[in-house]
């Protein structure tokens, strides 16, 4: 075990580790610059047990019905070595039903490390078709098991399946159980399956990459298969992920590594959900978060980090932030724009933009 290793395993206490997967990689870059969240997350900290600790439940997630509901329709799309669900991704494609395909049950297994090898050893022999997989036959893998390096990390990411030699590419299937309604499908679910499923297909290139191969054979469409209106019965929709590739990509690339976040960490800091609850909040409050109201859909400590964050311009959001040219505190801005002077030079443009924004606040409300 490396000090790395060492020092997530102090942090996250005697409880197991959980396990990164799409959803968390997705508001982590997200949130890129949320030190909080990068060092939970890479301790494999459970954080809805956290938040409840420390007195801020989370108040999003899915409840068992439907958590249930999501796995009976995934076994019912995959139902016959998948032989429905191969019919919708290839009409959906536009490439004909192939007569054949290989089912690959990759899901079996405890050890992550060992599942992402047999799964990439499959998937690049997948591209070099042999006698009893000829090249006009589909290939299907069932939850493979994938790798992503994030913040100089190592995760281990598994998407619902992926379907191979379909178009000649490799393209990533997610089954979602929330509704298609006369075409339409929830915006932020959509925008959420979408992000998620680009994490997926920049894994699956990267390993193709490392395999020797053209990483643009995993398509940038992705299949998402959702049940139809208010039915059981799936349909396909293709999702191009292209926008969210870059910017996962970017957001990746731009997150600074875990065991350099970790030499400005307090040495003591614990997130053991079974310690005392004044103690991990104290210990939360010494490591930074960049709380923003975007937080409260995807981090299960948003609440704590609201309630820290009171007074500050981040609780409004980031455009505002920003606008407010980077100045944190609510009581600093009212002061500026009141006419108080800067005390920093750096801030006397702020200050002055803050002023005439004042002013034409106050002219627009007497002329009403």
């Amino acid at each position: 075990m490396t000090d790395t290793e060492q020092r997530l395993a102090a942090i996250r206490g005697d409880a197991p580790p959980k396990r990164h997967n799409a959803r968390t990689i997705a508001a982590l870059t997200g949130n890129p610059g949320c030190t909080r969240r990068a060092v939970l997350d890479g301790a494999g900290v459970d954080k809805p047990a956290l938040a409840e600790r420390v007195g801020f439940p989370a108040r999003f997630g899915q409840s068992r019905f439907a958590i249930t509901r999501g796995n009976v329709f995934e076994a019912q799309v995959k139902a016959d070595g998948g032989a429905e669900l191969l019919r919708l991704v290839a009409e959906r494609l536009g490439v004909p039903v192939p007569a054949a395909a290989s089912w690959t049950d990759l899901g079996d297994g405890d050890d992550p490390a060992t599942r992402a090898r047999r799964s990439a050893t499959l998937l690049t022999e997948a591209l070099s078709p042999t006698g009893s997989h000829p090249a006009e036959s589909a290939a299907l893998f069932d939850h493979p098991m994938l790798g992503l390096s994030v913040a100089g990390q190592r995760v281990h990411l598994e998407p619902d399946l992926v379907a191979a030699r379909l178009g000649g590419r490799f393209h990533v299937v997610e089954i979602k159980s929330f509704p298609v309604i006369d075409g339409q499908a929830d915006p932020a679910k959509l925008a959420a399956a979408a992000v998620q499923s680009a994490v997926y297909v920049l894994a699956l290139r990267e390993l193709l990459t490392a395999r020797g191969h053209d990483p643009q054979l995993v398509s940038h469409e992705v299949l998402l298969v959702c049940p139809r209106d208010f039915s059981n019965e799936p349909v396909a929709h293709l999702l191009d992920v292209r926008r969210q590739l870059l910017v996962v990509r970017r957001q990746l690339d731009r997150m600074d590594r875990l065991d350099t976040l970790l030499a400005d960490v307090p040495a003591d800091f614990t997130a053991d959900p079974a310690a005392d609850p004044a103690a991990l909040a104290d210990s939360l409050a010494r490591v930074p978060a960049r709380y923003a109201p975007d937080c409260l859909a995807s981090c299960e400590l948003a609440y704590f980090c609201r309630h820290e964050a009171r007074g500050q311009t981040g609780t409004l959001g980031r455009p505002v932030r920003e606008a407010l040219g980077g100045i944190a505190d609510v009581g600093e801005v009212l002061a500026l724009a009141g006419g108080e002077p800067a005390t920093d030079p750096e801030r006397a443009e702020a200050a002055a933009l803050l002023r005439t924004a004042a002013r034409l606040r106050a002219d627009a409300l007497a002329t009403a």
